[in-house]
């Protein structure tokens, strides 16, 4: 195989910069992320009536960011280790070797994923390049890693779906059902990401570089942590929200009892 290795003092190799790691891809990525919220903020403006309350403007942003990071982004990934596929001869440096019995298929000799997308023309192209700036930090997006995979495809079908019926009940005042979807998709992605990096920490991290400010903090930390903070906060509101309507219906049916 060969997937690459941490680059680490103890290792001999010096560890990149901050500098030296941002060049035009990793921009592009970064600048894509930051593109898909003005997009979000943007629905939010046409959608959105003026007196919305804002921790629910900020949940609706939220979730059509959400929405659209898993169909774009998230959607991207799942295509690539399911369609994208090429000779190992093909993979200029390391790769992430895929399961040998993948997709029910003999792969000796042969790799999936972004990975094997690099040099692609257009959209799917340029997301295989996406993903392989990410995989710098957590190797396992170069290619297939089953669990991974497992979780991504129902992250993009029911997760996707699921954030747009949030935003869908924020902007008609369907407060109750908006409610209701945005604890089952707060639960679902915080049961997703402890599944993405359990087994990876479980497993001394082997995958994962955490050797530099960029992507122990920016690519690991920040993104994934924004998929635990706002989810919790989420389940927060809606939980708030529930539990203040059961105690004023709890107190009407009090009051027609005494009548």
């Amino acid at each position: 195989m060969t997937s690459s290795s941490h680059s680490s003092p103890s290792g001999g190799a010096e560890p990149l910069t901050f500098i030296e790691m941002i060049d035009q891809t990793t921009i592009i990525s970064l600048l894509s992320t930051l593109a898909i919220l003005f997009t979000a903020l943007g629905i939010s403006k046409l959608v959105l009536d003026k007196h919305t309350p804002g921790r629910l403007r900020f949940l609706f942003v939220w979730h059509a960011f959400d929405a659209l990071i898993h169909f774009i982004l998230e959607g991207s990934f799942v295509w690539h280790c399911l369609f994208s596929s090429t000779s190992v001869r093909e993979v200029k440096g390391d790769y992430f070797p895929t399961p040998y019995f993948y997709l029910g298929e003999d792969q000796k000799g042969r790799v999936w994923g972004s990975q094997a997308a690099v040099g692609q023309e257009g959209y799917l192209g340029a997301m295989a390049q996406l993903w392989m700036v990410y995989a710098k930090a957590d190797k396992r997006w170069a290619g297939v890693d089953l669990a991974t995979l497992s979780i991504e495809i129902i992250t993009v079908v029911f997760g996707g779906a699921m954030a747009v019926l949030v935003c869908w009940d924020l902007a008609r005042r369907n407060v109750a059902r908006g409610n209701l979807a945005m604890i089952i998709l707060a639960t679902a992605e915080l049961y997703g990401g402890y599944m993405t990096f359990m087994p990876e920490w479980l497993s001394g991290s082997v995958n994962l570089d955490t050797s530099n400010f960029m992507y122990k903090w920016i690519f690991l930390a920040f993104f994934n942590g924004l998929w635990v903070v706002i989810p919790l906060y989420a389940i927060y509101v809606a939980g708030s929200d529930i539990y203040d309507a059961i105690w004023v219906r709890s107190i009407v049916e009090e009051q027609k009892k005494d009548e």
